[in-house]
């Protein structure tokens, strides 16, 4: 990826009387790059959304989206930006269409886009009814379609699979996909750490305004060096297992053992697992997961 980031902020600081929601806080997102941004509540993700919006203004630092100020509100600008907040909030006496319409209008949309992005976002059948006869999931289904009005250069979506099931949760993660393919960026805040492997390019873990670690899932494993988690299916009862196996294993269920070990080593104990022969069954490997990243920059955050 080249050329300017969409989004770049560099030394940004939010504060609210004596609470600093944000401090010191620097990052970028690229064109065609999806970024998910995780902490707890508190943690700063919603703040740094909304100075990315320009809907507040950075007590220290700066702030650049499509190489501008956010904060000047130039309409060429916001335009170009796709929002979902975690709470929605529409008229319920209006259709989906017509809101859909209302902010068309705002964008400077033509209204021929309506009918596609309901479709889109799975609401077709439901278009023409009122919104207050909706179910949540459908009102976040709205939410999303309004946030692609004017297919958006950066979309920002803050908790975006409250009140979805989990195929419409995969849905929505398809799209996101299918977005960054075509170069949008897309910047996700979310509590569901494990919905992100697999979409985000980059995480950036906060905790109190504070930026403990900002990279690829890969980067982060290899800076976290958490254990790898092996389990091995012996063929046979689990006291006919290679004396390897039975040495270092945790045995259950009488034909698995548990092992762990480093990166570094995962691949050393794979050849001898393979070298065993017809002495395995099967082998799975569990890499530390984002939970579990989650949880050790946490710890490394509070031990500091």
């Amino acid at each position: 990826m080249t050329g300017s980031p969409i989004v770049a902020l560099h030394g940004v600081a939010k504060r609210y009387g004596t609470v600093e929601a944000v401090r010191d806080v620097s990052l970028s997102a690229a064109a065609g790059e999806c970024v998910a941004l995780v902490g707890h509540n508190g943690a700063g993700k919603t703040t740094l959304m909304k100075l990315m919006l320009g809907l507040l203004h950075p007590t220290r630092g700066s702030v650049r989206v499509l190489g501008s100020d956010p904060d000047a509100g130039a309409f060429a600008v916001r335009r170009r930006i796709g929002f979902l907040p975690e709470t929605i909030a529409f008229n319920p006496a209006l259709t989906a269409t017509e809101m859909l319409r209302f902010y068309a209008r705002l964008k400077r949309e033509p209204m021929r886009v309506v009918a596609p992005l309901l479709d889109r976002v799975g609401l077709a059948a439901a278009a023409d009814r009122r919104i207050g006869t909706y179910s949540k999931g459908m009102r976040q289904r709205l939410g999303l379609a309004q946030a692609l009005l004017g297919e958006p250069a950066l979309l920002l979506l803050d908790e975006p699979t409250t009140g979805l099931d989990p195929a419409l949760r995969g849905q929505l993660y398809g799209l996101i996909r299918d977005l960054v393919r075509g170069g949008a960026t897309v910047l996700i805040s979310t509590h569901a750490l494990g919905e992100l492997e697999g979409v985000a390019d980059r995480v950036v873990i906060l905790d109190r305004g504070v930026v403990l670690a900002d990279g690829s899932l890969g980067a982060l494993r290899r800076l976290a060096r958490l254990p790898i988690r092996v389990r091995v299916k012996v063929a046979g009862a689990q006291a006919e297992a290679p004396a390897w196996l039975r040495e270092s294993g945790e045995a259950f269920n009488g034909h698995h053992f548990d092992l762990t070990c480093t990166p570094a080593g995962k691949m050393a104990l794979l050849r001898r697992a393979v070298e065993s022969g017809a002495a395995i069954d099967d082998i799975e490997v569990a890499e530390p997961t984002l939970d579990d990243l989650y949880a050790h920059f946490l710890r490394a955050g509070d031990a500091r």
